[in-house]
């Protein structure tokens, strides 16, 4: 792992690999806490390397002090699901596999909250990590397989890590934004038929509202040739995102269903067949909506959006009663989720629920307050011209 100032992060990450792993190499980058003396705690070789806005130089330096067979790379913000051990155990020991992808889980996300990394791979002199931003060995372990056929990518579909970082604050946020663009628009510069950069930074134009030049920088990369399954789904639901939010659902359907179609894992389909789902259920196609989220919620029970989007579609049905089971289901896995609070407040009190709609509008008032206090007044003062006085 590479780190910078991770005290905060770095004890639960290296306790949940110390009885797994026979080494951890830490390479710090200029930490000014006590990142060092934890790693060290915990028994890593510790090394140092100064930062140069590069992160796949750093992560192949730190490939220099390994000594291991195979190479397990984490974050800081990251920790190994223990489940996932005897499969981790037992994939090494395949003696042709060169590259393992796991299944990363992201906290906190509304979205996408499965991705799939190559962040377990044999130690090989001719795997190396490529791209300053969005580092991977996936270029060079490409290359390698073309030259010696025998090697084999392979995936382990349960999740394996979690990520625990997902949600950092607004300044921190625009500052990895404007760290990553810089980064990958000074890559594109020098290779500007890169499709892997071209996704990567065409998705964050579209995060940071340069919507135009988001969508042409996606449409080129899928002109590059020879795109793998992974790329092809990513850029594809990029795409169909970006239509899907100017309105254009025809052409975001269309993408959509071409990322559907591609090779990857469930897990990773997921985000696809939800906002696939919201397109159909806002265009008034209900039943295929309600397919949609029915998909979604096979492949993750647990996805509270899920729940309430499916719970929309069954209001619209005049399916209260489902609707309200959805709703409920949203709030235990996601007790934050003030619109779905809200949403079965309605319900509940066109089903004449009087209580127990008041408490879910107390609730959903609670939530907004802290940082959506309009809203919070908003919906007091509708609740006060019905006769109701809630969240007072």
């Amino acid at each position: 792992m590479i780190v910078k100032d991770e005290a905060a992060n770095l004890p639960s990450c290296l306790a949940s690999v110390r009885e797994v792993v026979d080494e951890i190499v830490v390479l710090d980058t200029g930490s000014t806490d006590k990142t060092v003396a934890i790693a060290q705690q915990y028994g890593a070789q510790v090394y140092h390397f100064p930062w140069g806005n590069d992160f796949a130089t750093a992560r192949n330096e730190a490939l220099k002090y390994v000594h291991g067979d195979w190479v397990l790379v984490l974050d800081a913000d990251e920790v190994l699901v223990s489940e996932i051990i005897p499969y981790i155990k037992e994939v090494i020991l395949g003696a042709n596999n060169l590259v393992v992808n796991l299944l990363r889980y992201e906290l906190g996300s509304d979205d996408a909250p499965y991705s799939e990394i190559s962040r377990l791979f044999r130690r090989h002199p001719q795997l190396y990590f490529t791209h300053p931003y969005h580092a991977s060995i996936d270029d060079s372990a490409l290359e390698l397989i073309n030259q010696e056929p025998h090697w084999k990518i392979i995936s382990i579909p349960l999740v394996a890590i979690r990520h625990t970082g997902y949600q950092p604050g607004v300044i921190a946020e625009r500052q990895k934004f404007a760290t990553a663009k810089a980064l990958m628009e000074s890559y594109l510069a020098i290779h500007p038929e890169d499709a892997y950069t071209q996704n990567k930074l065409g998705a964050l134009y579209l995060q940071i509202g340069e919507h135009d030049r988001g969508i042409q920088l996606l449409q080129q990369a899928l002109q590059a040739p020879n795109l793998q399954p992974s790329l092809v789904f990513e850029i594809n639901y990029h795409l169909g995102n970006a239509y899907a939010k100017s309105r254009d659902t025809n052409q975001a359907a269309a993408y959509y269903q071409t990322a559907l179609d591609q090779n990857v894992i469930p897990p990773i389909k997921l985000p696809v067949y939800h906002n696939l789902g919201i397109l159909l259920l806002d265009g008034g196609d209900l039943e295929t909506a309600k397919t949609a989220f029915e998909v979604v919620l096979k492949i993750d029970p647990n996805f509270a959006p899920g729940h309430y989007n499916l719970g929309a579609t069954l209001k619209f049905m005049d399916d209260y009663e489902g609707a309200i089971a959805c709703y409920r289901q949203a709030v235990n896995l996601q007790p934050d989720y003030p619109d779905a609070y809200q949403s079965l407040g309605v319900l509940l009190l066109l089903s004449g629920q009087i209580d127990a709609s008041m408490q879910a509008f107390t609730q959903a008032i609670a939530i907004h307050q802290p940082h959506n206090p309009q809203e919070a007044k908003r919906l007091q003062q509708e609740l006060a011209s019905m006769g109701f006085v809630v969240g007072k």
